[in-house]
């Protein structure tokens, strides 16, 4: 049965990126994107509901997102859904979705795509597998 996972998120960094290496020198970002929705509710008022997203992003555009992005900005991301499973302190089996980015573009404050981006705004990370189709 065939799949596709493919996420496209707009919002603001929640903080800075935060850039490490792997002990193979690959760059690696942890970015929270803050997503918002409005909608009207039962009573006719407007409502606001957030969303707060964990991302992760390697090699140049990790690069990239680390140079040119911090806390408040606006960004649009694609990438893939990433399921991580481990066992914590007391051996209980935890999980976490979160997006791993594989290219993003910048967007100025008004909520547009800005029209001056710099010369790497836009970024795409190499495949992380081969799609057999």
């Amino acid at each position: 049965m065939p799949s596709y996972n493919k996420v496209l998120l707009m919002g603001n960094l929640t903080r800075d990126p935060q850039l490490k290496q792997t002990p193979n020198n690959m760059s690696v970002a942890e970015i929270g994107l803050a997503c918002n929705r409005k909608f009207k509710g039962k009573d006719g008022e407007m409502r606001e509901e957030v969303t707060y997203v964990d991302c992760e992003a390697w090699g140049r555009t990790a690069e990239t997102m680390s140079k040119y992005l911090s806390k408040g900005k606006p960004v649009f991301v694609e990438g893939r859904l990433k399921l991580d499973q481990w066992q914590d302190k007391e051996g209980n089996n935890r999980s976490k979705l979160r997006v791993v980015i594989e290219s993003f573009q910048f967007i100025d404050s008004r909520g547009g795509q800005s029209s001056t981006p710099p010369a790497a705004a836009t970024t795409t990370a190499p495949p992380s597998d081969d799609v057999p189709f």
